[in-house]
């Protein structure tokens, strides 16, 4: 199975007009996969029941934000590890650097070791 791309045009940034302009592929999603079609696909291929399968997703979620939130790496096998990462402003000196200093943060998701091999030997299509 490949993934499909389609080209994109694209300006410079930070250039006022766009500067010159050029071509990229850019991927092109088709539909998605809610929580309802996930426990769908989940109960098809394991004999544990959607409810069960939506209790253990939903508290995955739960134990994922209690974990993250104190700072730890939350690692799931295959899938991959999330963890929080931050952006701040610079100091001269480290004993300026407060709370305050922090000025974005975010999940990093890290994939595991199928989803590297399976994005290593992806075959691409332009549609």
């Amino acid at each position: 199975m490949a993934i499909n791309f389609k080209v994109i045009e694209r300006g410079q940034p930070g250039v006022a007009g766009g500067g010159e302009k050029k071509f990229y592929a850019s991927p092109v999603m088709d539909g998605e996969l809610d929580m309802a079609d996930l426990t769908k696909a989940i109960e098809k291929i394991c004999t544990v029941s959607g409810a069960d399968i939506r209790a253990v997703l939903y508290a995955l979620v739960d134990v994922s934000i209690d974990n993250l939130s104190n700072g730890t790496i939350v690692r799931m096998g295959d899938l991959g590890s999330f963890r929080i990462g931050l952006s701040s402003e610079g100091k001269a000196k480290a004993e300026e650097v407060t709370s305050s200093a922090i000025k974005n943060n975010s999940i990093l998701f890290t994939p595991g070791t199928r989803l590297k091999e399976m994005m290593a030997s992806a075959k691409y299509q332009k549609v």
